[in-house]
């Protein structure tokens, strides 16, 4: 197996993309256990490097597995757009991107795609993969996502742009400017709410009086769901009806997907001072992982061989992929303005500045 791991990665491509109500068969659901397993032992790599002190930051996304996979599913990557935030670990592998790259990025090391190691991990852009530029400014990425459905609506493209943000980015301007938008212009946008119940250590009682984010999309104009983000059937099919809907001509949709998150915001949070013992260990009973092992070993489809060899595959190049990042260089000094400013822009030699005025004291 290469060092990229990209035998064990599931590609949702035109063959995959699937109508609503056609649901995913075993293989399917073995396949995103298999990225489910990759993803997670990435994650809890790229966790271990930082508490090693070499890896900077690290936003987990233990707990939003199932969805986000189910999401790759449902859109055609050939075609579509996403717009994502920081913890789309799971998507990025599930769209193409290794393993390897991804630990570049987390080390800050030379050849990470997304900004060339210059950023926080996932930030930037991946045009291989069609995953737009993002940074830590909550919410941007929607009024973004609905500018450029409005750009291929205005082409006449089938494709469609899917905006991944959090319960936390939800109370920002930018969501309800992006919603309403999109209401009025039927744009073909998929708003991907991935509600793990906290902003940071805010908890979702004290940002918003409502249960249920999916009921704002009333007051844009169009249909809004809540689902279980855990359960990848049920995501699947939820994303697959917004997907085709939007794709048609038939405007957005809000998409709540209810997930549990397992770890701290950041590697710089301790949520053990703003949740309980009894509440970690709630997000923790409701992992997607193991809910798909079990329903996987009851259909039939995994046994113990499976298993302890999926797991195997993932570690050999999760560790395939840690070697190769540790020998990689770090971005020479010579290309920190590479891509900021312009390919042509240089730094003013001393004597090309203006000088600077010498003060004159009064007589």
């Amino acid at each position: 197996m290469p060092v990229d791991g990209s035998t064990t990665i599931a590609r949702a491509g035109n063959a995959q993309v699937r109508g609503p109500g056609r649901g995913l068969t075993e293989a399917d659901l073995l396949e995103m256990y298999r990225t489910m397993a990759l993803s997670r032992t990435l994650d809890e790599r790229a966790w271990l490097l930082n508490r090693q002190g070499r890896a900077a930051i690290v936003p987990s996304s233990q707990g939003h597995e199932a969805v986000q996979l189910a999401c790759a599913r449902a859109t055609d990557p050939a075609l579509d757009h996403y717009l994502i935030y920081y913890r789309q670990l799971p998507l990025l592998i599930a769209l193409g991107v290794t393993p390897l790259e991804l630990l570049r990025g987390f080390l800050a090391k030379q050849g990470e795609p997304m900004s060339g190691g210059r950023q926080f991990p996932m930030h930037g852009a991946c045009q291989r993969v069609d995953a737009f530029s993002f940074s830590s400014v909550v919410g941007t990425q929607l009024p973004q996502a609905v500018g450029v459905a409005l750009a291929d609506a205005m082409r006449g493209e089938k494709r469609v742009s899917i905006a991944f943000f959090g319960d936390g980015g939800s109370s920002q301007g930018d969501t309800h400017e992006a919603m309403n938008f999109a209401g009025i212009h039927r744009l073909p946008v998929v708003f991907l709410c991935e509600n793990n119940r906290y902003a940071i250590s805010v908890p979702m009682r004290k940002q918003m009086a409502i249960d249920s984010l999916a009921v704002r999309a009333e007051a844009y104009g169009f249909p809004g769901v809540s689902i279980d983000g855990t359960d990848p059937q049920a995501s699947y099919e939820a994303l697959s009806a917004a997907v085709d809907r939007a794709r048609a001509g038939k405007g957005p949709t809000l998409v709540e997907a209810m997930i549990e998150r397992i770890f701290p915001h950041t590697t710089d949070d301790d949520q053990r001072k703003y949740r309980t013992a009894e509440e970690i260990k709630h997000a923790r009973d409701h992992d997607p992982i193991p809910v798909l092992e079990a329903k996987l070993r009851q259909l039939g489809a995994l046994d113990n061989a499976t298993f302890d060899r999926i797991w195997a595959d993932a570690k050999r190049v999760v560790n395939e992929a840690n070697e190769q990042a540790d020998a990689d260089p770090y971005p020479d000094a010579s290309e920190m303005f590479t891509n900021l400013y312009g390919a042509r822009f240089t730094t003013p030699e001393p004597e090309s500045r203006p000088a600077r005025p010498r003060h004159v004291a009064a007589a």
